[in-house]
C-alpha cells in the first residue's frame, strides 16, 4: 500500500468522523440535558415517543448519512430509546450507497432498495420491541458520565464536548484500520469471500456488511453495479451495515450481552431478508 492510498484513506476517515460530528453532538447534549435536569416530563416525553420509535427509527434512518445511526446507539446505551428502534435504524441507515447509485447507472434500483429497508425496519422493529416487552427484561435509562465522572460538572455542554470527542477519536482509528485492510484484500478477493453466484452469497454479505465503516456500502454497491453481487445479497449487506453505530454502541454500551445479541439479531434479519428477496427475485 502506497503513501498516496494511506493518505486517502486518512482523509475518508476523517471526513466520515466530521459528517458524524453534529448529530453526535446534539445527541451527548440531549442525553446530558435529561441527567442533568432529571425531568419526569422529559424522561416521560422520551417514553411516548420511544412506543413509535422503530416507525420513526425507520423513517430517520434511511436519509443517506451514517450519524443518526451513531447518535441512536448513544442513545440506546443511554436508556433513551428502545431496542426495536435501535434495530429499526440499523436496518435503514443508508449512507454512502445512494450517491454512488445516483452517479452510476444504478438510479432504478433506489427507490426498491430504499422501501425494502424501511419496510424491514418498521416490521423487526416493532416485532422485537412485543417480544421484549412480553418475554424480556425492560432496560433502565442509564447515566452516561457513571463511568469518567464528567457529571460533576453543572454544564451540559462540558460534558457533551467530552463524549463527542472521544467517540470521534475512537472512529477515526477504527476507520483508518478498517480502510487500510479492505484496501489491502481488494475487491476481486472480498467478491470471492462474497460467495459469488452461490445462494449463500446474502449470508456472507451481510456478514461484510457487519464491518462498522462507511466504505462497505460504496465496496458492495460496486460489487452489485459490477455484476458480483445480487440486489438480494446487496439488500442484506446494506440492512446489516449500519456504518458508525455499530461501532459507536460497542463502544458506549457497556453491557456485552446486550452487544452480541443486537449485533446477532441484526445479521440474522438481514441475511435471511436478502435470501427471501434473492429467492423471489
Amino acid at each position: 500500500m502506497t503513501t498516496d492510498i494511506f493518505i486517502d484513506i486518512l482523509k475518508d476517515s476523517l471526513i466520515d468522523a466530521i459528517k458524524a460530528l453534529p448529530l453526535l453532538f446534539l445527541a451527548y447534549l440531549v442525553m446530558e440535558a435529561v441527567e442533568h435536569l432529571n425531568s419526569e416530563k422529559m424522561v416521560q416525553t422520551l417514553g411516548n415517543i420511544g412506543k413509535a420509535g422503530p416507525l420513526v427509527g425507520a423513517l430517520l434512518g434511511c436519509i443517506p448519512q451514517c450519524g443518526f445511526s451513531a447518535s441512536a446507539s448513544n442513545l440506546y446505551a443511554a436508556g433513551m430509546i428502545t431496542t426495536g428502534t435501535l434495530i429499526s435504524v440499523f436496518l435503514s441507515t443508508s449512507d454512502e450507497a445512494l450517491p454512488l447509485l445516483l452517479s452510476s447507472q444504478g438510479t432504478s434500483i433506489i427507490l426498491p432498495l430504499l422501501v425494502s429497508k424501511v419496510i424491514i425496519g418498521i416490521i423487526f422493529g416493532f416485532a422485537l420491541d412485543v417480544l421484549i416487552k412480553k418475554f424480556g427484561t425492560p432496560r433502565k435509562r442509564h447515566n452516561i458520565c457513571e463511568h469518567c465522572g464528567c457529571n460533576e460538572s453543572d454544564s451540559i455542554l462540558k460534558p457533551a464536548i467530552w463524549h463527542t470527542f472521544n467517540i470521534l477519536i475512537f472512529i477515526l482509528i477504527l476507520n483508518i484500520v478498517l480502510g487500510c485492510i479492505i484496501e489491502l484484500l481488494g475487491t476481486e478477493r472480498i467478491s470471492i469471500i462474497l460467495l459469488n453466484g452461490s445462494i449463500f452469497q446474502p449470508f456472507a454479505a451481510a456478514f461484510i456488511g457487519l464491518v462498522p465503516n462507511c466504505a462497505v456500502s460504496v465496496l458492495l454497491t460496486k460489487l452489485y453495479l459490477a455484476g458480483s453481487l445480487s440486489f438480494g445479497s446487496l439488500l442484506a449487506g446494506l440492512c446489516s451495515g449500519a456504518g458508525l453505530g455499530l461501532a459507536v454502541l460497542l463502544k458506549s454500551n457497556h453491557s456485552k450481552k446486550e452487544n452480541i445479541h443486537i449485533v446477532t439479531i441484526l445479521y440474522l434479519i438481514s441475511a435471511l431478508c436478502g435470501l427471501v428477496v434473492q429467492l423471489i427475485f
